[in-house]
């Protein structure tokens, strides 16, 4: 885990999905390959010659991107696939219940945390397939606010779903929080619009986040 900043007065919880809620990396290549397969499809080229290609997309969106990494979401899209083809695909093929578990501890987490912030969701997937994700791992419930990539038809890194969230739930950017798995991703953009941060390695970095927000009061109590 790495703390960038937080702010004084914390009173919002923006949190990512994959590999942020949940720690499993099957499903998280998955998610990965079998879009590379559907792409492959379209494309008349063999997952190992799509998946060469997609790598190479992906490090060239790097060298002119100073570095910075690429969601899938947006190298698919390159590849002449609208955001509402992108959302189908998601939604039709990823059943996180296949490979997630009820994660008691995780919920536990999210009791405590919900008692001092608001809490939400900004993720690359619909808002359907997080539904699902959350339902698998027992969290719906402790999620009020989650903005999807059929929520504002953009992937992150971009400031527009942050700003849907900020707008959902009355906070201001600085006094939101985000944690996510990916700094270039999850992070970046929300820090340069004056939010905290938090990368994190899993879900096991989750579950120490009552300790962090709340030693020294910085709650919304």
């Amino acid at each position: 885990m790495k703390i960038y900043h937080l702010p004084r007065n914390i009173r919002a919880l923006i949190f990512d999905m994959d590999l942020t809620l949940y720690t499993n990396h099957e499903y998280a290549q998955f998610q990965i390959n079998s879009l590379v397969e559907k792409l492959g499809e379209l494309k008349g080229l063999s997952f190992s010659e799509m998946k060469r290609e997609v790598d190479n997309s992906a490090r060239a969106w790097e060298l002119s991107h100073n570095g910075k990494q690429a969601s899938l979401s947006n190298i698919i899209i390159s590849y002449g696939i609208s955001m509402e083809e992108n959302i189908r695909w998601r939604n039709e093929i990823f059943e996180p219940q296949r490979f997630i578990k009820e994660d008691f501890k995780l919920k536990e987490t999210l009791e405590i945390l919900s008692r001092h912030f608001i809490i939400g969701l900004v993720t690359n997937n619909p808002v359907q397939v997080a539904r699902k994700t959350l339902a698998a791992l027992g969290a719906e419930d402790y999620f009020p606010i989650i903005v999807g990539l059929d929520t504002c038809m953009i992937a992150k890194p971009h400031e527009k779903p942050f700003l849907e969230f900020s707008g959902l739930s009355s906070c201001l950017p600085d006094v939101c929080v985000s944690i996510g798995d990916r700094f270039d991703v999850d992070l970046d953009i929300p820090i340069k619009m004056g939010m905290g941060g938090i990368l994190v390695d899993g879900v096991e970095d989750i579950y120490n986040l009552p300790d962090i927000l709340l030693k020294g009061g910085s709650n919304g109590s």
